[in-house]
């Protein structure tokens, strides 16, 4: 085959190799990494023997904060943001957990706090951290909100995501199958509480190409799932300059404070999206360079914005696993 018609078969098939490819680094590169050396000063979040925790940020919005840890140091479903939003007419949940179990927890605390029907649940895109607790909101019978290509993408990962939670999970994954969107998004769409309306915005390929946010307009929250990372390292699974460019995005939103996919809530939100777009912007200049001078891609994980690492949590595996990614993908610029 020659170049050209390589070129044109790689990017016809990109948003499938892009996932498959990183399926698999995801899975090698866990069992390689070790874990950060800011990982012992993070809280663990509650066990299965724990009520789940959910904080008022304001105006009937709740937020569970996930522990920061890493897919393979303690791992236990419990690591993403999960947020509540309460209208007059119902409720909506923005992600769900990593199985079954920390689902059926927060749906237990959402009870604690309102009798009011759940009428969304909100995938903010794919990862296995933010979809498995689906499955305990079926008998509410809300619309599952998500992305127009996350019902595709949870079959591709499906089987890999299965053996993932069975490793890391063992017994606590009973229960944890994948419930796919009934409302696949693929435009701006207005999701009504009562009295209170959500904007759920989809993006075409940023952190993964299954991402979308969600804005509450009463409050001016902007809910942004894994297209913010706060604290700890951003990832990139599917287009970093596409990335940058949502993030550049949302600098022009009129929103008070930010819900990121992982870490705090951020009132000084413009910052918090500073940091994340300088980290990915050293993050590509690095592995462009590392490219045109030849520098091997095993090389350049260890080097790749080494300049960042004292700025973020879990900097090592997750900085690695984006090189792994990101590398083969900047070849053929």
């Amino acid at each position: 085959m020659c170049l050209s018609k390589t070129v044109k078969w790689y990017k016809s098939h990109q948003a499938y190799l892009v996932a498959l490819y990183a399926l698999v680094i995801n899975l090698t590169a866990m069992s390689l990494s070790q874990a950060d050396t800011h990982a012992n000063d993070i809280s663990l979040a509650h066990t299965s023997s724990q009520p789940m925790s959910l904080a008022p940020i304001g105006d009937d919005i709740y937020v569970h904060h996930g522990a920061h840890l890493d897919i393979d140091t303690g791992y236990q479903g419990d690591i993403c943001n999960l947020s509540v939003v309460i209208g007059k007419k119902g409720v909506a949940v923005i992600d769900t957990g990593g199985s079954y179990q920390v689902g059926q927890q927060l749906h237990d605390a959402i009870k604690k706090i309102t009798p009011l029907p759940i009428l969304f649940v909100i995938n903010t895109h794919v990862h296995p951290d933010h979809i498995y607790g689906n499955a305990a909101f079926v008998n509410d019978h809300p619309a599952f909100v998500g992305h127009a290509k996350l019902g595709n993408a949870m079959q591709v990962r499906e089987e890999a995501y299965a053996k993932l939670n069975q490793k890391y999970l063992g017994n606590a994954a009973k229960g944890s199958v994948l419930v796919k969107p009934t409302m696949p998004i693929s435009q701006v769409t207005t999701l009504d509480l009562g009295g209170r309306t959500l904007s759920v915005t989809p993006y075409v390929n940023a952190h993964t190409n299954t991402d979308l946010s969600v804005t509450d307009h009463q409050t001016r929250t902007l809910f942004t799932g894994d297209l913010v990372f706060i604290e700890r390292t951003p990832v990139v699974e599917g287009d970093i300059q596409g990335l940058i460019s949502v993030l550049e995005s949302f600098k022009t939103q009129d929103i008070r404070q930010i819900v990121p996919g992982h870490g705090p809530v951020a009132k000084d939100w413009k910052t918090a999206i500073q940091h994340s777009s300088r980290y990915l912007n050293v993050l590509l200049a690095d592995i462009r360079a590392a490219i045109k001078h030849g520098v091997s891609m095993e090389a350049t994980m260890g080097n790749a914005a080494r300049s960042e690492q004292s700025k973020w949590l879990l900097f090592d595996v997750a900085n690695r696993r984006n090189v792994n990614t990101l590398y083969p993908m900047l070849e053929w610029e």
